[in-house]
């Protein structure tokens, strides 16, 4: 179309007459439209410059929680070690398989039932493992390596493993209730691995890795702390003295049907423990299906009346206070003594004895009799002294105190059944520490579980001279007529005795006892104190003599050839009489 101004098709209207065209819009809305958009564009740089500039280390942080991970650096736990170097206890490396449940769930259903075989678990305990909305759960700890390389060749998306160790015994049972064990997390629940858990775990290192989307490391990044392994723990204890501790001890509670029982090696020389075993006991590298009786370390944390074998404490006594020699009289006829309302007596009557044999056949009458010549602070005095109502300052969990109660409240009748180990309460350990004075003419040295180099400090409790003339005492308790002959052994003299205890039940004494023996041997320079407990024989035998002196006679016999102590008797037909005496109860 052609002229001055054109018009819409068929309608003849100019389009500089149209409305719309003609339509004007107010001049502020233009520019609140302008302001909207500035303020936008301003709002974006500000943000922009808010998360650029200042807000750099946080979006960092989150940048990095989404594939940086700080890794466990496990640190290897210390070895346990017997005086002779051989190992009780070390860790070998394991893997811990973990699962991405995720990642798993898309798995092959042939592959997840062979996982399942590997673990061995069951195929629903694996289902109800991987039925969870963590993005980590451990499917099975402290896994062997060759099963982990078969868990690997599955190809299965999502399972991975991480390195941890696994605490071996290769003692066993034998060593059991001293070395003790670990948890899953290699930390010390038992023994010497509980006590200290410090020195042997070390401490754990980390770093810092990237990881991909299915939990693979892709990078390095640094080092954050390096692991510092920890401290091997060498022990006093010696293996071979220990296994024939343990034997013996096994062979004594089976032959007589007994509930239990605990056996101690002291070295007289040093005070280190050579041997210490209990029963029941347990295998640490097999611990299914644990009872309390099996953990209980008895040697150390059960308390008994000791019966007889504390009645060398209160001679002692009488000796140091000039009360009477060895060779003083005291009339034990007619076998029976009665204090106040109450009546103590022997097993036999004996009439007539001088103190020596009063120990040799071992009378309570006799005993009492020198007991209530003393003050009842002076007993109280020695007992304390060799250790008695203390605990054994040994760092050793469970170690109990026992109970001397304090002398002001002594009855006459009481002391003088304290006198012969009624009315206190001692643990085996104890009972062979107390014995030091004897095997060292009077002295008392600290016991200890670490391999002693340094000579012990000693203290005195009693006089050299007391000392040797109760060491001789002991020796005929443990010869053809004293108590215990079936504590001697060929080749070598040895001196002790015997224990014989009603055990309490419910506050009362009950017809069940607890059969003991101390002592310690060569005695012409004793190298060992060894001390047995057999809780509640029942094959027909109860007294001390009868079924705790062969099982020490048969461990010092081997232990003293073990550490190759010349013998000291050319005496090597035992002679054990038919019908040998029984101590009192």
């Amino acid at each position: 179309m052609r002229g001055a101004s054109r018009t819409a098709a068929g309608k003849g209207v100019q389009f500089s007459a149209s409305p719309v065209l003609a339509l004007k819009l107010p001049v502020w809305r233009s520019r609140v439209v302008l302001f909207v958009m500035f303020a936008a564009f301003a709002a974006l740089a500000g943000r922009a410059l808010w998360l650029q500039g200042l807000s750099t280390e946080f979006l960092q942080k989150q940048g990095a929680s989404r594939y940086a991970r700080t890794l466990e650096l496990p640190a290897t736990r210390g070895k346990i070690t017997d005086r002779n170097g051989q190992v009780l206890a070390s860790s070998l490396p394991v893997r811990a398989v973990w699962a991405i449940p995720e990642d798993v769930a898309e798995a092959p259903p042939e592959k997840l039932r062979e996982l399942a075989k590997l673990l061995d678990m069951s195929e629903r305990d694996l289902a109800k493992k991987l039925d969870s909305d963590r993005t980590f759960v451990y499917l099975k700890r402290q896994v062997e390596q060759e099963t982990v390389d078969k868990i690997l060749k599955l190809g299965i998306a999502g399972i991975e493993t991480r390195k941890e160790y696994k605490r071996y015994y290769p003692e066993g049972e034998v060593m059991a209730h001293i070395v003790g064990f670990t948890n899953v997390e290699d930390a010390g629940q038992e023994g010497m691995e509980l006590a200290f858990q410090k020195t042997l775990a070390g401490t754990t290192g980390s770093r810092r890795v990237i990881k991909d989307r299915l939990g693979r490391i892709v990078e390095d990044i640094e080092s954050v702390r390096m692991p510092h392994d920890g401290k091997d723990l060498e022990l006093s204890i010696d293996r071979k003295i220990q296994y024939i501790a343990f034997s013996h001890l096994k062979e004594g509670v089976e032959q007589h049907k007994a509930k239990a029982g605990g056996i101690v090696v002291l070295d007289a020389k040093t005070g280190e423990v050579l041997a210490l075993a209990n029963l029941p006991t347990y295998n640490p590298n097999e611990r299914g299906r644990l009872t309390g009786a099996q953990l209980r370390n008895r040697v150390l944390t059960d308390t008994f009346e000791p019966g007889s074998v504390m009645k060398p404490f209160t001679i002692a006594l009488a000796l140091e206070n000039k009360l009477a020699t060895p060779g003083t009289m005291i009339q034990t006829a007619p076998g029976k003594l009665t204090i106040g309302r109450a009546t103590i007596g022997d097993a036999h009557a004996h009439g007539l004895l001088t103190v020596s044999e009063v120990l040799e056949k071992s009378s309570n009458v006799g005993t009492a009799k020198l007991a209530l010549q003393m003050q009842p602070q002076q007993m109280w005095d020695l007992f304390t002294e060799v250790g008695f109502g203390q605990a054994p300052k040994l760092g050793f969990p469970g170690a109990v105190a026992g109970r001397v109660r304090p002398p002001n409240s002594w009855k006459p009748i009481e002391q003088a059944t304290m006198s012969y180990g009624h009315g206190i309460s001692t643990s085996l350990i104890q009972m062979a520490h107390s014995y030091m004075i004897f095997a060292r003419d009077g002295e008392m040295i600290p016991i200890t579980f670490h391999k002693s180099t340094d000579q012990p400090i000693a203290r005195r409790v009693i006089s050299a001279k007391t000392a040797r003339d109760v060491r001789i005492m002991l020796e005929l308790a443990a010869g053809p007529t004293g108590t215990a002959p079936k504590a001697q052994v060929p080749g070598y003299r040895v001196a002790g005795k015997t224990g014989t205890a009603h055990k309490l039940v419910g506050g009362q004494y009950a017809n069940k006892y607890v059969s003991g023996f101390v002592g310690f041997a060569p005695v012409s320079d004793p190298r060992i104190i060894v001390a047995v407990m057999v809780d509640e024989p029942s094959n027909g035998a109860h007294y001390g003599g009868q079924v705790a002196a062969p099982i020490f006679a048969a461990v010092v016999q081997n232990a003293l050839r073990a550490l190759n102590v010349p013998p000291d008797s050319a005496v090597t037909d035992i002679i054990v009489p038919a019908d040998s005496p029984k101590e009192s109860l």
